[in-house]
């Protein structure tokens, strides 16, 4: 009895040395990451970080958390982040965000409101905390900006999982349901039928590939870019409106890209007329484009629906025969 006493109190201790090793580990390495970001330039601050969680878990949280990057213009703040581990899984963590935030861009201050927030990430066992996996859950989304804008999401996931084999390359699936759009958006789009208030559902599915990994560098010192995109599948459905879409893309160094998206689009008159009142079709070739597609969907047999290719070439993008304008910019800030 006296030797099994023993034994446990030398287990418990060795334990305890561990967790206690691992949690000063956790906190010191976060401090040092602040430390290195401010000498950097950025405004990295918080009130208190704490780890707890004794003897299963490391559990930090992170309060009054501010981040600046003077590169990208980019801010955040939220009253309270935090990171969930198990001891025996220390490269597999949990991540909370907070039922209020802000992200701030030089234009403006968007307020983040949820009912649950929260992600699993999964990394490599390297140094450089290579992303493996990861799944990200929003639920009861709400933004709000200075520009006098809001919207919400009843609930979506992003989720991304490393290609076996394939470096830098990500399996990526996004879905999102009960999309409210802005109100002065669907203010400008009152005129075009069989649209309603909110967006039914929008998913994606597709392979891309970076020029470099996602792990700590991407946002100690730059994103990974984009290099190409074998998208497999991109659907949303509003209203009646029906849109499919499929392709691959090559993006070079500027976030141009070259390829080939092809459309099949159910009401596409209430499409173009959306894209013209968000900008993204110039009002002069409406006419042209309109004419076009109503000869190719009567070539299908069916005059509302059509399945034709969106074109990039040269930094300019053409809906079947038709130019629309110039090619969108895929470089991530």
């Amino acid at each position: 009895m006296r030797k099994l006493t023993i034994l446990v109190v030398i287990v418990v201790t060795l334990w305890g040395g561990y967790w206690f090793i691992g949690s000063t580990a956790m906190e010191s390495g976060l401090k040092a990451w602040f430390d290195l970001r401010r000498a950097e330039g950025w405004q990295a601050d918080y009130t208190t970080l704490n780890t707890t969680g004794f003897p299963n878990r490391f559990d930090t949280n992170i309060e009054g958390l501010e981040l600046a990057d003077p590169a990208s213009g980019l801010a955040w703040s939220a009253p309270l982040f935090q990171i969930f581990a198990l001891t025996y899984k220390p490269g597999h963590i949990n991540a909370v965000w907070p039922d209020h935030q802000v992200l701030a861009t030089p234009n403006e201050r968007i307020t983040i409101t949820s009912d649950n927030m929260r992600g699993s990430l999964v990394f490599n066992e390297t140094t450089d905390l290579n992303l493996n996996r990861t799944s990200i859950m929003l639920e009861g989304m709400g933004f709000s900006s200075t520009d006098n804008w809001s919207s919400s999401l009843e609930r979506g996931q992003l989720a991304m999982r490393q290609v076996e084999g394939a470096e830098n390359t990500y399996e990526v699936h996004f879905e999102a349901k009960g999309i409210t759009p802005a109100s002065q958006f669907l203010k400008n789009l009152e005129d075009i039928e069989h649209l309603t208030g909110v967006i039914q559902g929008m998913s994606i599915d597709a392979i891309i590939e970076f020029d470099a990994p996602w792990d700590r560098f991407a946002i100690e010192r730059a994103r990974p870019q984009i290099t190409r995109i074998d998208l497999k599948l991109m659907q949303a459905d509003w209203g009646q409106l029906d849109l499919r879409m499929a392709g691959e893309l090559a993006v070079d160094s500027q976030g141009t890209p070259t390829g080939q998206i092809t459309i099949k689009a159910k009401n596409w008159r209430e499409m173009v007329a959306l894209a013209q009142q968000t900008g993204f079709l110039p009002g002069a070739i409406v006419p042209t484009l309109e004419d076009t597609l109503g000869f190719l969907a009567s070539l299908s047999g069916d005059k509302a629906t059509i399945d034709t290719p969106l074109t990039f070439r040269g930094g300019y993008i053409a809906f079947g025969p038709v130019p629309i304008g110039p090619a969108p910019d895929l470089t991530i800030r």
